[in-house]
């Protein structure tokens, strides 16, 4: 009878684990997609087009959010290392590269993420191995040079091709052993090469030769507006300076001698009252006596003369350390040091500031406000004249040198909010008096990583927690979701649309009329989305119209937080209301070690199960 009753119990209590099993099982939300990748899963990448590539060892695979299939499975070249792509800013472009020897490119190719279309590769397109390739934007073109295949003996060449279509735009053959090197220019009226010989500009339509000189190792250039004046930097022998040249459009030099300048040039803008130069001096790793000969290394800003080259100051405007930020302001030149400072000098080499602004190191913001200058550092903040520098808030707000610091404004209000040191604090934005609104005591450690100005009041978030305050900076309600645990590992790509603020690639970045250096307002994330929307819509091919409407859409981020946490049934994501810190919706990965990413602005959680599959949630249901 005893041994029945054991045998009777130890089945109820199978059946009661079975029974909390199935229901665990059905509690694990099913994706809304399941792609098989067929290989082993090396890297996964949420591009700012929303589409998430998957670098797989057979290949590239595309996954349009919502879609049942993949957009594109490229399987040319076989095992691809997240190394071997690159992501061109602000574009629907990935460029997949494979070095061979001699660090050519033997295997290139250029894919639309969001058509999933292949617009160029080395095969196809004829070339044994590339030198160069340069995705120019936004003319929408791609520039090659490189080694042809054995049909047209091996010759080096250049062409442009178009990004909308694939197709080549022009293509141009050298003669002799002369080679490409370093970025070509794209002018209206021809392309300008640097060779191992000197410059070359081409009529790439028709294949002549407009002129050539003899200038050697220019890696880039920049061009006039008017594409007049044509300015190139070359690297010194050493390669730790360099020299700049002006050309005239016939390919004659217009200075009797080239500009050199020390260190690599790391901001470059053309103005009318002369060329604005930044370029860092690396350390020199001497040590001893050595190291008091070496040069600095700082930034140095000069200001050169169109006409000859020559130093239109006097005295260059001391640094002592990198140059974090740089503005090009109707009277002058504004900089921020990343060693900590704030100066502004004018076109004639005047300092614009009664004194050089001492500030705390780091500087992470620096943006105009209807008071001034605001700042804000990793110790601390302030709002200064912009014309004089002089300080509009009585005192610069102090904290200690925090890890994370974040800020808001609040119009209501019309004071700053800035969170640092596990204290929020408030500045009237009329007087510049301070006060701490609240102590913001996170759990797990944590500190609030951004500020949000809602209608009903503050949001401070971080990565596990989630605070509401009023006004007055009471707390409304505190959800805390404790970490999985340090072997938890996925990525949140918070913020993701934040490359609107990106600059392009460098020789774009760097033309004439860029307006790369100007000072932006504070708080103006939403101007920029709008003229990044616009300029994808300007360039108007149905890859960057699909951009467009993205960077116009409302982000699934909005209203919500995805939060990674361990929840009854196992490790999982929850999506919380930021209004009332409410459970909007659970999805459970079953997974100890989950490997995820969650595209925040477009509302999909991608998780990878095992080594060959991923699911794909849709967040905004």
């Amino acid at each position: 009878m005893k041994s029945l009753l054991i045998q009777i119990r130890a089945l109820v209590i199978v059946a009661f684990f079975l029974n909390v099993t199935t229901l665990n099982a059905q509690k694990a939300e099913a994706p809304d997609q399941s792609y098989q990748m067929g290989a082993k899963i090396n890297d996964m990448t949420i591009t700012q087009g929303g589409t998430m590539v998957v670098a797989t060892n057979d290949g590239l695979v595309g996954i349009k959010p919502g879609k049942a299939d993949v957009l594109f499975n490229f399987t040319e070249y076989g095992r691809v290392k997240p190394e071997e792509l690159k992501f061109v800013p602000l574009s629907p472009y990935v460029v997949v590269g494979q070095t061979g020897f001699g660090g050519l490119q033997t295997k290139s190719a250029v894919i639309d993420y969001m058509s999933g279309n292949v617009l160029f590769s080395t095969e196809k397109n004829g070339w044994k191995a590339i030198g160069m390739s340069e995705v120019l934007m936004p003319e929408n073109k791609l520039i090659v040079s490189g080694q042809r295949k054995a049909k047209e003996k091996y010759a080096q060449a250049v062409a442009i091709y178009d990004l909308d279509t694939g197709k080549q735009i022009s293509f141009y053959k050298f003669k002799g052993s002369r080679q490409a090197m370093g970025v070509p220019l794209v002018l209206s009226d021809g392309v300008i090469i640097p060779t191992t010989k000197g410059l070359i500009k081409v009529d790439m339509n028709s294949g002549n030769v407009l002129w050539e000189n003899e200038i050697k190792q220019v890696g880039w250039m920049v061009a006039s507006e008017d594409e007049k004046d044509i300015y190139a930097f070359a690297s010194t022998s050493n390669k730790k300076n360099t020299k700049i040249y002006k050309i005239n459009s016939s390919g004659t030099s217009a200075w009797a001698d080239e500009r050199k300048v020390k260190g690599n040039v790391s901001n470059f803008q053309i103005l009318s009252q002369g060329l604005a130069v930044v370029s860092d001096v690396a350390n020199s790793g001497k040590k001893g006596l050595g190291k008091l000969t070496a040069a600095k290394a700082e930034s140095k800003i000069t200001l050169l003369s169109i006409h000859d080259g020559s130093d239109l100051w006097e005295k260059a405007p001391k640094t002592k350390g990198y140059v974090q930020h740089f503005y090009i302001m109707e009277d002058g030149i504004l900089f921020g040091i990343k060693e900590g400072g704030i100066n502004k000098i004018s076109y004639d080499g005047k300092t614009l500031f009664k004194k050089p602004l001492k500030t705390g190191e780091n500087i992470l913001t620096m943006a105009e406000t209807p008071q001034g200058l605001i700042y804000i550092t990793s110790e601390d903040a302030n709002i200064v004249n912009l014309q004089t520098g002089e300080q509009v808030w009585a005192k610069p707000l102090k904290f200690k040198r925090a890890d994370v610091v974040s800020s808001d404004f609040d119009g209501k209000n019309n004071r700053y909010l800035i969170a640092a040191d596990e204290k929020l604090f408030s500045i009237n934005a009329a007087s510049g008096t301070s006060e701490i609104l609240t102590e913001a005591e996170f759990d797990g450690k944590e500190d609030p990583t951004k500020i949000e100005v809602r209608d009903g009041g503050i949001l401070l978030t971080s990565d596990q927690n989630m605070m509401s305050l009023d006004w007055d900076g009471e707390a409304k309600w505190h959800e805390y979701f404790r970490a999985p645990g340090k072997s938890a590992f996925g990525a949140i790509l918070a913020g993701a649309m934040a490359v609107a603020s990106t600059t392009m690639a460098a020789n774009a970045s760097f033309r004439a009329g860029a307006n790369r250096n100007a000072l932006g307002q504070y708080n103006s994330y939403g101007a920029q989305m709008k003229r990044t929307a616009d300029m994808f819509s300007a360039i108007g091919t149905a890859s960057f119209n699909e951009m467009a409407k993205r960077f116009k859409a409302t982000s699934a981020t909005q209203d919500a937080q995805f939060i990674l946490t361990k929840l009854d049934e196992g490790v999982g994501l929850v999506k919380l209301n930021k209004d009332t810190g409410a459970v909007e919706k659970e999805i459970v990965l079953k997974d100890k070690k989950p490997v995820y990413k969650v595209d925040e602005f477009g509302g999909f959680l991608y998780y990878k199960p095992n080594d060959k599959t991923i699911y794909a949630y849709n967040l905004n249901n």
